[in-house]
């Protein structure tokens, strides 16, 4: 177990994309232990996705077809808010992708909202920061004016 351990960290450090670390015997270990390296790599891959973008969501589905409830209601949030222009990753598509989030955030559903790479939370989050306020609030730390703001001020 102790080979086990140094092989995974040997890979870790190495930055491999796939690391297939060896028993002492010269046979391979178990899928689950040769996968630990391409795990962290996804991790590493999850933070620069949350990145990249000031608004990055975990759906299932997309922004134009949405395939859950929950990731409709965040769609709609942003875009009653005017936030069109942001990042939407379909964790339907993608297995590993679907469970390796819920790892990055410690947060067990989807939808996941990001701001600036900060976890925000889940559908039920973004919409008790909708109904308080809040959201507008956080969308001008991003530079983004919400469109509930302007239709506030022709509404006046």
């Amino acid at each position: 177990m102790n080979s086990l351990l140094r092989s995974t960290a040997r890979c870790l450090r190495s930055g491999a994309a796939v690391c297939l670390p060896r028993q002492a015997d010269g046979r391979a270990w178990p899928a689950s232990a040769r996968f630990l390296c391409a795990a962290a790599d996804l991790q590493k891959d999850l933070s620069e996705m949350v990145k990249k973008d000031k608004v990055v969501v975990f759906m299932k589905g997309t922004p134009a077809q949405p395939m859950c409830g929950f990731s409709n209601a965040v769609v709609q949030i942003l875009r009653m808010h005017g936030v069109d222009n942001y990042a939407a990753y379909n964790v339907l598509e993608d297995q590993d992708l679907r469970q390796g989030v819920k790892v990055f955030s410690n947060w067990p559903t989807i939808p996941q909202v990001y701001f600036n790479g900060e976890f925000v939370g889940g559908c039920d989050i973004l919409l008790q920061m909708h109904q308080n306020g809040d959201l507008v609030e956080e969308l001008k730390k991003l530079g983004i004016q919400s469109a509930l703001l302007d239709a506030e001020k022709e509404s006046k």
